[in-house]
């Protein structure tokens, strides 16, 4: 298998998870937007609907190859952020704080 039918299949399946998880996001979205703002995120509602956007949006133009670059850096800066912000492992005791790192 040549090595763009690789980094095409994985671009495919990497953008895929993204916008099976975006789509998630908007279909549980109370849900969603209730278990931000128990862990105090600023304007829940607006985040969530920003942040599942970008994922629909990105993880869809990587999956089909248009803009690869700019949607896997929009990607990793959403991943990164989310982690910084909302995925604090380093601020809670075992075991949630495995719990949390599998999470991530």
């Amino acid at each position: 298998m040549p090595v763009q039918s690789i980094q095409a299949l994985g671009a495919l399946l990497i953008g895929g998870v993204f916008v099976f998880a975006g789509i998630e996001h908007f279909l549980k979205f109370g849900a969603m937007r209730d278990y931000l703002a128990a862990q105090k995120f600023p304007a829940p509602a607006l985040m969530l609907a920003v942040g599942s956007t970008v994922e629909v949006a990105a993880g869809f133009l990587l999956a089909v190859g248009i803009t690869r670059p700019f949607a896997a850096g929009a990607l990793a800066t959403f991943t990164l952020a989310t982690n910084v912000m909302l995925l604090r492992f380093w601020a809670v005791e075992e075991p949630e704080r495995q719990v949390l790192r599998n999470a991530s």
